[in-house]
């Protein structure tokens, strides 16, 4: 088995918390401005991959209104985005300890750089990653395993010495598409059933826990 030398993780739902203000923004959106009346669990379904694949399925299809939508969405988002993220506890000091071992860490996310960037530095963890992968940096997107591999090559490490560390059902399969090594984030937005199904290779219950399992 490869040594794992390098570490990818998701934003949203990963490092950052997140889940209220993307809920409140989806809830204005697609419920309160377009008239729906999706749960909160349909909303937040397709969280993970990018927005406007989202907003496509709650548009059915219909690629002006999701554009619309989108646009949308972000107005509220970036006007709320500040007052509401925060790393997950322990995140920094985790993220500490994994530098410290000698890990090279960096982001692949579905959010846009600009935004991903902008909460990561909020919460004062952004200098632990050598780069970051956005949603308008890479043509693929999650769950294609297109971003991950980059984030590899990156790394100048092959997909075997990675891991991939995420907390929603596309993580995983992209993660395990890739080739890397999968660590499902249990304290994220999905479900551990949600997650185990996509068979990671580990399950953490807390970054904490994900650095004892590293290091």
């Amino acid at each position: 088995m490869t040594e794992t030398k390098g570490l990818l993780f998701d934003a949203d739902g990963t490092l950052i918390d997140t889940q209220g203000i993307i809920l409140a923004s989806m809830r204005q959106t697609v419920n309160d401005l377009y008239g729906a009346s999706y749960t909160d669990a349909e909303l937040m379904q397709g969280v993970g991959t990018p927005l406007l694949d989202q907003m496509l399925h709650f548009a059915g299809g219909d690629a002006a209104q999701a554009d619309a939508m989108v646009a949308d969405y972000r107005e509220h988002n970036d006007a709320i985005h500040d007052t509401g993220v925060r790393a997950f506890p322990g995140t920094k000091e985790a993220l500490e300890r994994l530098r410290d071992a000698g890990y090279r860490m960096g982001v692949v996310t579905s959010k846009r750089h600009k935004m991903a960037e902008r909460g990561l530095d909020l919460c004062g963890i952004l200098s632990f990653f050598d780069f970051l992968i956005g949603s308008d940096d890479w043509p693929e997107h999650k769950p294609d395993p297109g971003p991950i591999l980059h984030g590899c090559h990156l790394l100048q490490l092959p997909a075997s010495a990675c891991a991939y560390i995420g907390d929603s059902p596309y993580d995983m399969q992209a993660g395990n598409a890739a080739g890397c090594t999968t660590y499902a984030a249990l304290w994220g937005m999905f479900s551990a059933d949600a997650l185990e199904a996509e068979a990671p290779d580990h399950l953490c219950a807390s970054m904490e826990a994900l650095a004892d399992q590293l290091c």
